[in-house]
């Protein structure tokens, strides 16, 4: 009787341990499988974002140097068109 109640407790065990690693990977794969969250796309490029802000800073202080200095060249040329008008109507007495 003694071996019966053992080979009992084996089987018993042998289902357990199977059900537990039939949930595990249930588990696993429903977690791999779920809808993503829309917030975790969000979530991932701030992060990113965050860990790069010295080299956005350091792109954004370059573009807006360029944009000055178009700014400043685009001003003198638009002075330089003015005064051209200006002598042309002056030339043609207008």
């Amino acid at each position: 009787m003694d071996s019966e109640m053992e080979m009992n407790e084996s089987r018993n065990r042998a289902i357990w341990i199977g059900i537990a690693i039939g949930a595990a990977v249930g588990v696993g794969i429903a977690l791999s499988r779920r809808k993503r969250d829309p917030w975790d796309a969000a979530r991932t490029v701030a992060g990113r974002v965050a860990s790069r802000s010295g080299d956005i800073g350091d792109a954004t202080r370059d573009i807006i140097e360029r944009i000055r200095t178009i700014y400043e060249e685009g001003r003198k040329v638009v002075e330089d068109a003015t005064e051209l008008w200006g002598h042309g109507r002056k030339l043609v007495g207008v």
